[in-house]
């Protein structure tokens, strides 16, 4: 076997493990910026004013069971 064609598979080997380490950091990184981006939109969403429900008049205070 050629040395060189040695080296370089070492070489192409190294690189492959190098990138996918990369690619395991990447994705970590971005699971933990969708988790802080869920709980900013948590607490946004909780402070929010709840409205009042509707008490009188057919708006908001009947249900069609037939549709």
């Amino acid at each position: 076997m050629d040395v060189s064609l040695s080296q370089s598979i070492v070489s192409t080997a190294a690189g492959m493990a190098s990138q996918k380490t990369s690619d395991a950091v990447n994705v970590a990184v971005l699971k933990k910026a969708i988790d802080i981006q869920q709980s900013s939109a948590e607490q946004l969403l909780q402070a929010l004013p709840q409205p009042p429900l509707a008490t009188s008049g057919s708006l908001g205070t009947q249900v069609n069971t037939f549709a």
